[in-house]
């Protein structure tokens, strides 16, 4: 459940359902407001699962858990994986250590599982796991004017700079943490961290105090990953071996065993892996898609666009599928996302849209340059200038 329904609903909130999780799903006019983001700054509320993992063994447990290093001193975080024996991503996360605390922000369907599964593997390590989703609040601001936006609004020190470092402050009478993003939008962006009881407070704060920024939900957010080129959970990563969608950001290839390491460790010694996640430029959608307002009717977009899942071809040769595809709010053309075979050249493809082959170009990611870049923008050591 969102916590600030009531000033969603008074912007025009359209809900849905994201890992058991309510959200907004757009305010109307999506495109319209992710042009706002792109050009200015807009916020959004996540819908994060939280985990707080407290003890004095808690950063060595985490770390013999997960695919990237964890951080040691207070006010640095990182991104990390938790894999499957095969590989295959479980879940993303972003892991901060907070004192005497590491918070760890998942997909919401996430927090249950991972907190039961971590809680069966304490032996006797001083660890203690708490799902803490409820205790938080958490709102993204995201865009090339963000690092004003915050300024513009929060009491204390100036905000982070480096990605995935936070500081804590203030805003009008609530205490906050900043998060520096690590540009999933493609933008300069902030996470910020309130208790729940402030969320209203601190969300209204950010849509009307200091410099203006525009209310955006997952329907605008998915859009401008897209743009960006970040793979997500929900639509590339669940059940992918890493090494696929080239998230080298969240891999430390020095750090001890985890679960997954051995065949995240030999994909990487074998040069590269199976397939690979490019960019595809719909240029056989455009005139469906041009027949449909989706600012006015952004459900009615989806008909016109690929399903996930949707097949890949290259002449007669299926290369891939779909994963997600969606209006550019930069360019308002239609793009996609699509995993295809790892040695498949960049050009003309056809992509099947309810039983018809529609033209498209295989392109490299992203789609737009924005004020940052994507720290998870697929990178692939044979493809490397």
């Amino acid at each position: 459940m969102t916590l600030v329904s009531g000033t969603h609903d008074a912007h025009g909130a359209v809900y849905r359902d994201r890992g058991g999780r309510e959200v907004v799903d757009h305010y109307g006019k999506p495109v319209r407001v992710g042009k706002a983001v792109r050009n200015v700054a807009g916020v959004i509320e996540m819908g994060y699962g939280v985990l707080a993992v407290r003890g004095d063994d808690r950063v060595e447990f985490v770390d013999n858990a997960v695919s990237n290093r964890v951080p040691t001193a207070d006010g640095e975080g990182t991104y990390a994986l938790l894999l499957d024996p095969q590989g295959g991503i479980e879940t993303d996360m972003y892991v901060y250590n907070a004192d005497e605390r590491l918070l760890v922000f998942l997909p919401p369907e996430r927090a249950e599982s991972v907190a039961a599964d971590w809680a069966e593997n304490v032996f006797i390590q001083d660890v203690a796991i708490d799902d803490v989703s409820d205790e938080f609040g958490v709102f993204g601001v995201h865009g090339p004017k963000s690092t004003e936006k915050v300024a513009s609004v929060l009491g204390g020190p100036g905000a982070p700079e480096d990605p995935l470092t936070f500081v804590r402050g203030s805003m009008v009478d609530a205490g906050v943490t900043v998060i520096a993003t690590d540009a999933p939008l493609g933008e300069e962006g902030y996470e910020i961290v309130c208790a729940a009881a402030d969320a209203g407070e601190v969300f209204d704060t950010l849509i009307n105090r200091g410099l203006n920024a525009a209310p955006f939900g997952y329907r605008t957010w998915d859009a401008l990953a897209t743009e960006a080129g970040t793979p997500l959970f929900e639509h590339e990563l669940a059940g992918t071996v890493p090494n696929v969608l080239g998230l080298r950001n969240a891999l430390d290839f020095e750090k001890g065993c985890y679960v997954g390491q051995e065949v995240v460790s030999r994909v990487e010694n074998q040069g590269r892996p199976s397939r690979r996640l490019v960019g595809l430029e719909l240029d056989g959608a455009a005139e469906a898609v041009a027949g449909v307002d989706a600012n006015a009717d952004p459900e009615g977009i989806d008909a016109a666009l690929p399903d996930p899942g949707a097949a890949v071809f290259d002449g007669d040769e299926a290369i891939g599928e779909v994963t997600r595809a969606a209006v550019g709010p930069a360019t308002e053309v239609p793009v996609a996302l699509a995993l295809v075979a790892f040695d498949a050249g960049l050009g003309p493809v056809t992509v099947r849209v309810d039983g018809e082959e529609v033209s498209a170009a295989a392109v490299d990611l992203p789609f737009v340059d924005g004020s940052a870049a994507s720290a998870r923008l697929p990178t692939y050591p044979d493809l490397r200038a």
